[in-house]
């Protein structure tokens, strides 16, 4: 990263999931150009005269969502900006995790930055102080349908504004009160429409869709090689990824996942030590591989290109065009991104599906060398026989979580808010599912690894042989009966710590593996 790269304008720049990361994480840092901040102010001075004309425009002076019709007094605006986020925080359940409340304070901050929600630069400027000295508000993560934006939580997020709730300072959760004390700081006293723009905007939802895009890549990517492990050790063909294939059938993941494994294998004897078998083909796990992580991938392609739209948008309501327009909308409404996120849902829990079975397959003993339940001597010791029913279980957990979220709707507010998305819904639920396929990937790993040590003295490519040697180095051969779950833990840590794409890097970087650039840089960035 350049100099200029190290420096993420808000407002101006373009933001991507991996930026929003970066920045939450204090790896980006972030600057106002003089332009967005001139339009910032120009916008805050519109919400004045609005307030100074006594012109009736919808949460500056008057109420909320079935009170829009009751006018507010140029005496009462500050206190209607103040007591609609006191309101609002109406959040139950356990508290997001500190990097999602983080994320939820950059992606507002970005979006209010544009300079179309009325916000003061001083009140922007105590946000940007959350987010440079890492303190994260306490966000319950249930109370959102997704409808007026996020209300419920993002009104959480903001209590520490006015010195109320509760963040997370250096690993300590303590009152908001506290830590601005001790920074020698004073509550926020928020202008009109400031509460409002606070608190109406979709940053609940983006934040888990930044999350959902993130860690479902890594799955993603760690299901190529995994599977790939698994062909070669179970002695599949190569013949279902060749290109020739696939450009009668173009989907973009398809191909991408085809040319990867079909890299992954090059150059192996076990491939070659059995291209004149009688076996004619592999089962659907072992032979679909690119038609089922494909079709995941671009179903996780589809949420990155709208999640980007969302991130550099402005979700709150109502929106200051310029001192003549100011227009009450629909920008806040989640279901662009719930029914992204819902597919994208569908699209992590088949990929966790096709892995269990191919988990299943390793263990039948019918490959060659491969003995049932992966271990030469059986009877007295059950294998990795259990192994498979963890998966098994939570193949069937993640399908019952993949009913859409924003195929529900419950009006609120009286009727004035009669279809809401539930996106919230959706983003919760994709990163529970995630959760748990990145522990039914970690059990194929285990597998796929203890079969791979069957071949005898064949070799597979030298790529394969180096993520084969990785996972050895954390997790011993299996002779006897062991308590797994240990095992399962390393995998999964080997999973969350890239190590295995660490491997992927280092042979492109070495040339011992060929790079996949034919249109597929897409699916290598988030």
């Amino acid at each position: 990263m350049n100099a200029k790269d190290s420096i993420f304008y808000l407002g101006k720049d373009h933001l991507t999931a991996g930026k929003a990361l970066q920045i939450a994480r204090r790896e980006l840092k972030t600057e106002i150009a003089s332009e967005t901040l001139e339009h910032m102010r120009a916008s805050s001075q519109h919400v004045a005269d609005i307030v100074a004309k006594n012109e009736p425009v919808y949460g500056i002076n008057t109420g909320f969502g079935p009170l829009c019709t009751t006018r507010i007094s140029k005496e009462e605006t500050l206190a209607l900006q103040e007591n609609i986020i006191k309101s609002h925080s109406v959040g139950v359940g356990n508290p997001i995790t500190e990097e999602l409340a983080l994320l939820m304070l950059v992606l507002k901050a970005h979006a209010l930055a544009q300079g179309f929600s009325g916000i003061s630069e001083a009140t922007f400027d105590r946000v940007l102080w959350f987010i440079d000295n890492q303190i994260a508000p306490i966000v319950p993560e249930q109370g959102s349908v997704g409808a007026s934006g996020d209300l419920a939580p993002l009104a959480h997020l903001f209590l520490p504004l006015l010195g109320l709730g509760e963040v997370v300072h250096k690993g300590k959760r303590q009152a908001a009160q506290k830590v601005l004390e001790q920074f020698g700081l004073q509550p926020v006293s928020l202008k009109p429409k400031e509460g409002l723009a606070l608190i109406n905007g979709t940053q609940f939802i983006a934040a888990h869709a930044v999350k959902v895009i993130d860690r479902l890549k890594n799955c993603l990517d760690h299901a190529d090689i995994i599977g790939a492990l698994m062909l070669e050790a179970l002695w599949g063909s190569v013949k279902p990824f060749y290109p020739e294939l696939h450009r009668l059938r173009p989907f973009k993941g398809n191909r991408h996942v085809a040319a990867r494994i079909k890299s992954f294998v090059e150059g192996s004897n076990v491939l070659s030590s059995h291209k004149d078998c009688d076996r004619v083909q592999d089962p659907y796990s072992l032979r679909c591989m690119p038609q089922v992580h494909g079709a995941s991938r671009n179903a996780w392609l589809h949420l990155k290109e709208l999640l980007e739209v969302e991130l550099n948008s402005v979700t709150d309501n109502p929106v200051l065009i310029d001192e003549n327009l100011t227009i009450s909308g629909g920008n806040f409404h989640g279901q662009p991104l719930a029914m992204a996120l819902d597919y994208t849902t569908l699209a992590a829990s088949e990929l966790g599906n096709i892995s269990d079975r191919r988990v299943y397959l390793a263990m039948e003993g019918k490959y060659a060398g491969v003995p049932k339940l992966l271990l030469s001597e059986t009877g007295i010791n059950s294998g990795y026989m259990m192994l498979q029913y963890t998966t098994a279980a939570l193949a069937s957990e993640n399908k019952g979580l993949c009913f859409p979220a924003s195929a529900d709707s419950i009006p609120t507010s009286l009727g004035q808010e009669d279809h809401v998305s539930m996106g919230s819904i959706s983003g919760r639920k994709a990163l529970q599912v995630i959760q748990n396929v990145e522990r039914i990937l970690a059990i194929e790993m285990l597998t796929a690894a203890q079969a791979f040590d069957f071949r005898d003295t064949l070799k597979s490519s030298a790529f394969l042989e180096r993520v084969h040697t990785v996972i050895r180095k954390k997790i011993a051969f299996t002779k006897a009966d062991r308590i797994f779950s240990e095992d399962i833990e390393k995998a999964h840590q080997l999973l969350q710590n890239h190590e295995l794409i660490g491997v992927y890097h280092q042979c492109i970087t070495e040339k011992s593996l060929e790079e996949i650039d034919v249109f597929h840089k897409e699916f290598q960035t988030i």
